[in-house]
C-alpha cells in the first residue's frame, strides 16, 4: 500500500515537472513570437497576433509559477508594463521596432500577470 502511495506521489511530481516544462517552452515561444513580430511588424494580422500572445500568456500564467517565483514574476511584469508606456518611437532608426517589440511583450505578459496576481490574492485570502 505504501509503495502505491509513493508511486502515486512520484507521478504527481513528474506531472508537475512536465507542466512546468511546457510553461517554460510556452514562455520562450511567446517571447520569440513577440520579438519576431515586432521586428517584422507586418508578418501577422494584429488580431491574430494579439490572440496568440494572450493565449500564450494565459498558459504561462496558469502553469508556470511556483510560490517562490510569484513575486519576481509580478515585479518583472510591472517593470515591463511601465516600460511599455515610454514612447520609444522617438529613438531614430530602431525606435519603432523597439516600441513594437515591447508592446508585443506587454500583451504577452499581462494575461499571465493577471492570473498570477489572482492566484496570489486567493492564497493570501485563504491563509
Amino acid at each position: 500500500m505504501v509503495k502505491k502511495l509513493l508511486k502515486a506521489g512520484s507521478l504527481v511530481s513528474k506531472e508537475k515537472l512536465e507542466l512546468h516544462r511546457v510553461a517554460h517552452y510556452t514562455f520562450f515561444v511567446g517571447l520569440l513570437v513577440a520579438i519576431v513580430t515586432g521586428l517584422f511588424r507586418n508578418l501577422l494580422e494584429p488580431q491574430v497576433l494579439v490572440t496568440t500572445l494572450v493565449i500564450l500568456g494565459l498558459v504561462v500564467g496558469l502553469l508556470n509559477l511556483t510560490a517562490k517565483e510569484t513575486v519576481p514574476f509580478l515585479v518583472a511584469c510591472i517593470a515591463l508594463m511601465l516600460a511599455g508606456i515610454v514612447n520609444l518611437g522617438l529613438i531614430p532608426g530602431v525606435g519603432l521596432y523597439l516600441r513594437s517589440i515591447l508592446s508585443n511583450i506587454v500583451v504577452f505578459v499581462v494575461p499571465g500577470a493577471i492570473i498570477v496576481g489572482m492566484k496570489a490574492i486567493w492564497k493570501l485570502a485563504s491563509d
